[in-house]
């Protein structure tokens, strides 16, 4: 059973580590290795993701609200007898939810497909802390990336699928979504704001799909207070790590999370 306590700092943990570059899964299994809990409270971890979906969704919301409205004028331009082309060049927000729709299929395949071997790497602490190295070298790689990139309308269906398959990889706890969704578009030369905004949209379908895959047996050993605090809990935290993480995004500054991956992952691996 986890205490108001656990709940709180568990909470905090999520909504802090699901948009900071520093792998929330990873740092979720650190602590309750350090709180005992040998087995996930995978109930419990459903209700702190959720908390952290609702921070992202609101954060974004004018975004969400904007892709619906073009998806749907865009969707009533090509039922007139309008072209493709003619469609996405009119209709940005349109093209921008196909490219989410896009990305989201490869992490979909490599999600469901190696479902149970991501399952069992939650009980490695040694393991999440190599994968934090891992994050530790993309954030570093993301200072070679170039100031000025492309825009929205200069990503391709081609980033979207590379930024979806490394989505899919960061299924793997220690490795954060967030820094190597991000880092793999400033790499492939899209713009600070673009990527960032790209990334979070598209985590959106991705968590939506791990929490409905993750409700499979999922049993609720936690009691009610303690859900709402830890919801509530990393539904506030997210909001603001997200916040924050976008505005080192823009300044070039990703780069700066990378010791504080390397060096939690080494003392994971020595103490794991």
């Amino acid at each position: 059973m986890i205490d108001w306590m656990e709940a709180l700092v568990l909470g905090i943990v999520q909504g802090a580590t699901e948009y900071l570059p520093i792998s929330s899964s990873g740092h979720l299994v650190i602590a309750q290795h350090l709180f005992g809990l040998e087995e996930p409270a995978l109930f419990f971890d459903i209700v702190l993701h959720l908390g952290t979906l609702v921070a992202v969704v609101w954060y974004y919301r004018k975004d969400i609200v904007e892709l619906i409205r073009e998806t749907l004028s865009g969707l009533r331009h090509l039922a007139s007898g309008n072209s493709w082309k003619e469609t996405l060049t009119s209709f940005p927000g349109l093209r921008f939810a196909l490219l989410i729709v896009v990305g989201t299929v490869p992490t979909a395949v490599i999600g469901v497909t190696f479902e149970d071997t991501f399952e069992q790497l939650f009980g490695s602490v040694r393991i999440v802390g190599f994968m934090l190295m891992v994050t530790g070298v993309v954030l570093l790689l993301t200072r070679r990336s170039r100031p000025v990139g492309r825009s929205a309308e200069g990503m391709t269906w081609v980033d979207a699928v590379i930024i979806g398959i490394v989505q899919g990889v960061a299924i793997t706890p220690g490795i954060s979504r967030s820094g190597i969704t991000i880092g793999a578009a400033l790499l492939l030369g899209i713009e600070r704001e673009t990527a960032a905004r790209y990334s979070f949209l598209l985590s959106i379908p991705s968590i939506l799909g791990a929490l409905l895959l993750r409700l499979k047996g999922a049993e609720d050993g936690v009691g009610t207070a303690a859900l709402v605090l830890g919801f509530g809990a990393a539904a506030l935290t997210g909001y603001f790590c997200l916040a924050l993480l976008v505005r080192v995004v823009k300044r070039g500054r990703l780069s700066w999370f990378a010791p504080y991956c390397f060096a939690l992952g080494l003392l994971a691996v020595i103490f794991g």
